[in-house]
């Protein structure tokens, strides 16, 4: 999938806002394959997947598009 980051916080994780889904995403800073978590930042384009946690869908294998 594709989103925007539209939520960082300093703890470790964000949110991903999806196009045409009303809910965003929530990922941390380990669901970042590439580990580059230190360098996003809000508005950026990002690539991934998701799977179910217990509060619901989350990010994982998070890129920078």
């Amino acid at each position: 999938m594709e989103g925007i980051i539209k939520r960082l916080n300093e703890k470790g994780f964000g949110f991903i806002t999806v196009e045409g889904q009303d809910k965003d995403v929530f990922f941390h800073a380990n669901d970042c394959s590439a580990g580059n978590f230190t360098e996003m930042q809000e508005g950026d384009a990002v690539t991934f997947e998701t799977e179910q946690s217990d509060k619901g869908p989350k990010a994982v294998n998070v890129v920078l598009a």
